[in-house]
């Protein structure tokens, strides 16, 4: 295989499959095509890049993700007759005949024609015929047309081309009455007169020049009847919002009662210190438990810590060592009141259904000291030769506990890397004694042994954490799917799970910067690639105010003031509706028009638990499709900081009113 046909195979998963094209022709003729044999050859490097790309003529070879998205929205099938407006290099041209039967393509540009007309014939295209002339007014004598296709601009769709289209047949171009900025849109063509429009998202293309398109650069402007102009996105957002009630009224979470038929819930948070967050999660949270019968509640929290509160919260007994969790930084990320207001209600719920109790799970990978604790006490416990051999294997992460960012630097000088076989021997002898441990106490077994898995994911994600290596982002993703498969697979078939993390880990990441350019996975896009339409993410968002952050890791709690939203962001738009709260449903099929709109990358903001506002725009943006992340969105226009619990060294658990929490 060629470095060509790598970067190919590369190209279609990451640019065209990951961001969600579906048609299996587009993506079997992508993966033929020769991209590189349609750029000039000192661009050939560049030619699988995410990117149109200069052919000469003021014309470029589109973006691969543009003509795949075109493509597949014209729904080619074999056998169909194509016009392909734009022939340009020809690539366009040459994913349709892989498709199609006969395909017919218009190039205003002679010289631009020719050489595409020799290229497609070298690489063996005999379906494909080359034409110069006027796009706008088509190819009358060939018609009519199964599909058409137009890479430039016009002001309107001519009339031409519509009148060619076949019944049935499907015409996509980019529409607008700017010379820089249009929408794509899609017409189907149902009767004589008869056609159905739909959007597909702002693009930008070189213009569609001719008698009914734009004129010739330095020729005499013609008028157009202006169609009406597009609303602003500001205003298209105010169009399909649902106006939310205080989080307190009992109506608040009623409106995501069309979520509550999914298998898992996914509930975000644009950062990990703002109260209505928390509260709305658990607002919604109440609700899926208490009327749609949601059994399991999984949270961005080490697995040890969340071990405690969940036998809190079904009144269990504590290990002889009472921990009291969530004491590694950033404490007030579950150490606050809103968090403390939920634990509370859901004892209080659990006491009163002991028959269906809800559980509560940690998924995160942090928690290896915790981990490690608590493997060795319930081999104490139930097998103390064993336990004596894993306090031997554990010992060779044990200098490092109190800091296991130091355990990466140091383990890359060789002397510590056996540490990675002791932890792995500990899991496997854990798991080889599953049937005897577990015929004493099942479930304490299983707690014990995903501790013993998270010791040895966390051994390697801080050596990998240490390298830089973006695989550390995507084991910490991995670990959490793979926990959260895990809680539902223990309570069975029609358990449904609900899930409390950042929108960095529940929005889809093949919608973002990080996983397009960054080749990032994350659990939103692992739930979605599993459970598919069982699978609800909701992310949550804001404007202005305060949040509870650190300014540098490590370093203490601070309520910040948050600089408004950038100008050109989603924020900034969702801001612009006056409206205070409000829910956006991104569904299909249900506000389809700013669906599309939202479905451009837009500037979005994420704020861990580091906040500099100082560097808001390279710290804390990235570029992201909001309705390719998120199943709905949830916004507060000005937001508050959570109030944290104090934790203190001396710090007991000696009221049982206070744990788990201390306070």
């Amino acid at each position: 295989m060629s470095d060509f046909d790598e970067a190919r195979a590369w190209m279609v998963e990451r640019q065209i499959v990951r961001r969600g094209v579906r048609d299996d022709y587009v993506i079997a003729a992508m993966r033929r095509v020769p991209r590189e044999a349609f750029v000039p050859s000192e661009l050939r490097d560049f030619a699988y890049d995410d990117t149109p790309l200069p052919i000469g003529g003021e014309q470029s070879i589109s973006q691969p993700f543009i003509v795949a998205k075109m493509l597949a929205a014209a729904e080619l099938q074999p056998g169909d007759r194509v016009l392909d407006i734009g022939t340009g290099s020809g690539y366009a041209a040459a994913i349709a005949a892989e498709i199609a039967g006969r395909v017919d393509s218009i190039e205003r540009d002679a010289s631009l024609a020719e050489g595409a007309r020799e290229r497609l014939q070298r690489l063996g295209y005999e379906n494909v015929e080359v034409h110069v002339g006027d796009g706008t007014v088509g190819l009358a004598a060939h018609a009519p047309y199964n599909a058409i296709i137009a890479a430039a601009g016009g002001p309107h769709v001519p009339q031409a081309l519509r009148a060619q289209l076949a019944p049935g047949g499907r015409l996509v171009m980019p529409v607008g009455s700017s010379l820089s900025h249009q929408r794509l849109v899609k017409i189907v063509r149902r009767g004589e007169h008869d056609y159905d429009e739909h959007a597909l998202g702002d693009v930008r293309f070189v213009p569609l020049v001719g008698d009914d398109g734009w004129p010739e650069p330095g020729g005499a402007p013609r008028a157009y009847s202006r169609p009406a102009p597009t609303p602003t996105l500001e205003v298209a957002i105010r169009d399909a919002a649902e106006p939310l009630p205080d989080i307190d009224s009992p109506d608040f979470a009623a409106f995501f009662d069309r979520f509550a038929e999914r298998r898992v819930v996914l509930l975000g948070g644009a950062t990990h210190g703002t109260s209505e967050f928390y509260r709305a999660r658990a607002a919604i949270t109440r609700r899926l438990v208490e009327q749609h019968g949601f059994s399991v509640i999984a949270v961005e929290a080490d697995w040890a810590d969340a071990a405690i509160i969940d036998r809190h919260v079904r009144d269990r007994p504590m290990p002889v060592v009472r921990a009291t969790p969530f004491r590694r930084f950033p404490t007030w990320m579950w150490r606050n009141t809103d968090f403390m207001a939920f634990v509370a209600w859901l004892r209080s719920h659990n006491a009163a259904h002991r028959e269906r109790e809800t559980r509560f799970y940690g998924l995160d990978i942090y928690g290896l000291s915790a981990s490690i604790d608590a493997v060795l006490r319930y081999l104490d416990s139930v097998d103390p030769a064993s336990a004596r051999i894993a306090r031997e294997r554990y010992g060779c992460v044990s200098p490092w506990r109190k800091d296991l960012a130091i355990y990466g630097r140091d383990a890359i000088s060789g002397g510590h890397a056996e540490c990675e076989q002791y932890v792995v021997e500990q899991l496997g002898d854990l798991l080889k004694s599953r049937l005897d441990y577990a015929r004493d106490d099942g479930e304490r077994f299983l707690d014990a042994a995903q501790n013993a898995r998270l010791v040895a994911i966390a051994e390697h994600y801080y050596r990998a954490m240490y390298y830089c290596d973006p695989k550390s982002w995507n084991l910490r993703e991995t670990h959490m799917f793979d926990t959260l498969r895990l809680a539902l697979d223990r309570h069975g078939p029609h358990a449904r799970l609900v899930v409390w993390a950042h929108n960095s880990h529940i929005g889809d990441a093949s919608a973002t910067q990080m996983g397009r350019e960054q080749d990032e996975i994350n659990l939103g896009e692992l739930c979605r690639a599993q459970f598919g339409d069982a699978a609800a993410l909701i992310g949550f968002g804001t404007h202005s105010g305060t949040v509870a952050a650190a300014s540098e890791w490590g370093g203490p709690m601070e309520v910040k003031s948050m600089l408004p939203s950038l100008e050109g962001s989603v924020e900034f738009s969702m801001h612009g509706t006056g409206l205070a709260r409000f829910l956006l449903d991104l569904r299909p099929g249900v506000h389809d028009a700013v669906r599309e709109r939202l479905s451009v990358p837009l500037l979005e903001r994420f704020i861990g638990v580091i906040y500099r506002p100082e560097t808001e725009r390279d710290g804390h943006y990235v570029q992201a499709s909001l309705a390719g992340q998120f199943d709905a969105f949830v916004w507060f226009d000005c937001t508050s900081a959570v109030t944290a619990l104090p934790v203190a060294a001396e710090e007991k658990d000696n009221a049982a009113e206070a744990f788990p929490f201390g306070v």
